[in-house]
This record gives C-alpha cells, structure tokens and sequence, in this order.
C-alpha cells in the first residue's frame, strides 16, 4: 500500500492557479470560438465566447465571495470583525441570474443557439481540468 502525501500549499500558490485557470478560460473559449467561427458558424462561435466569458465572470465573482466569506470565518476573537459589502452578496449569489438571463437574451434576440453557450460555459471545466493536469505533471519526485 502507498502511503498518501499530504501537503500545505501556500496562499501564493493557490492564487496563482485561480489566475492560470483564469485565464485559461478564456483562451479555451476565445479559440474555441474561433475556430468555429472561421469555419461559418458564426452564430455557434458567438455563443461559444458568451458562454466562456460567462464562465469567467462567473469564477471571478465566486472566488471573491468565497474569499470574502473566508474572510470573515478567520477573523479572530478580539480583533474587529471584517465586513463583507452587499456587491460581493450580489455577485456571489446573482452570478446565476446573470447567466440565466444573458443567454436568455442572447437566444431570443440575437438567434444564438443555447447549445452553443453552454458548450462556452464549458470552457471553465476544461480550464479546471487542465490546471489539473499541469500540477500532476509539474511534480518532481
């Protein structure tokens, strides 16, 4: 049997993976996009990049609320408790209603198909899933 190593990771570097994941969102969405695009789906790349910059969106405002959140959890006894603003509530927990209603939006106006966006929402996942692979092969042992 191998034994499971454990490790502490430094704040550094956890906000250095949240940066590369990111951007690599994206880049994901953007040549994504792209390719769809100059094959002439123009409507299917337009969703594509929507639905990656949603993705973006989306991860930023959660990890400010997450961090806020955080915050506030670690504060110590005696010390003056910090204060989360009703912004970082709002994009916390409106980050949802956003998506919902720019695809929505973007579908009954524009025609832009709703499997296209959600392919672009997609684009955080395959940023998660490639980080992933980075720090497994990144490790020297």
């Amino acid at each position: 049997m191998t034994a499971v190593e454990t490790s502490v990771r430094s704040p550094e570097w956890f906000a250095r993976a949240q940066r590369r994941i990111a951007r690599l969102t994206l880049s994901i969405g953007v040549v994504a996009a792209a390719v769809v695009a100059l094959a002439g789906f123009w409507r299917w790349g337009t969703g594509i990049l929507l639905g990656a910059l949603l993705a973006w969106i989306n991860f930023l405002w959660f990890e400010q609320g997450v961090g806020a959140v955080a915050r506030v959890a670690r504060a110590q006894v005696g010390e003056p408790r910090p204060r989360i603003s009703l912004w970082i509530w709002v994009k916390l927990f409106g980050r949802y209603g956003l998506i919902a209603v720019l695809l929505y939006t973007a579908w009954a106006i524009f025609r832009i198909p709703v499997v296209s966006m959600l392919a672009g929402l997609c684009a955080l996942g395959a940023a998660v899933m490639a980080e992933s692979v980075y720090e497994i092969m990144g490790r020297t042992e």
